[in-house]
């Protein structure tokens, strides 16, 4: 059995501010085929634009409130809302609130680093 608690887990510090905790995925088991990581984005950030090849995506808001960007397409999205992303389409998210959002990332396959693919506008 593995159990990956979020308060023991890596924290991953991105360009754009937000502090990724990976909890299962390849680098802390031998999962190939989805992964789970929690994100926190501070009031102000955006996810840096960036598509995967491979990888579909969700992202689900614990807390906080923003604007997704899939593609062309924009809408405000909160607590409860779960955003699927499709492989090879553009997304960022932006923290439009004053606390830090929460997020739950889902990715299938399992997330890998080669497969993210920055944008810059």
């Amino acid at each position: 059995m593995l159990i990956i608690n979020r308060q023991k887990s890596k924290v991953l510090k991105t360009p754009h501010g937000s502090e990724i905790r990976p909890l299962i995925d390849r680098t802390t088991s031998p999962i190939t085929q989805c992964s789970l990581a929690e994100e926190s984005l501070p009031p102000g950030a955006s996810v840096t634009p960036h598509h995967h090849e491979v990888l579909e995506e969700v992202y689900y808001i614990l807390e906080g409130h923003g604007v997704m960007k899939i593609g062309d397409e924009e809408q405000e999205v909160g607590e409860g809302d779960a955003v699927y992303i499709p492989k090879n389409h553009r997304h960022t998210l932006t923290n439009t609130g004053s606390e830090p959002m929460r997020i739950v990332l889902v990715c299938g396959p399992a997330f890998f680093f080669e497969d993210h693919r920055t944008e810059y506008e």
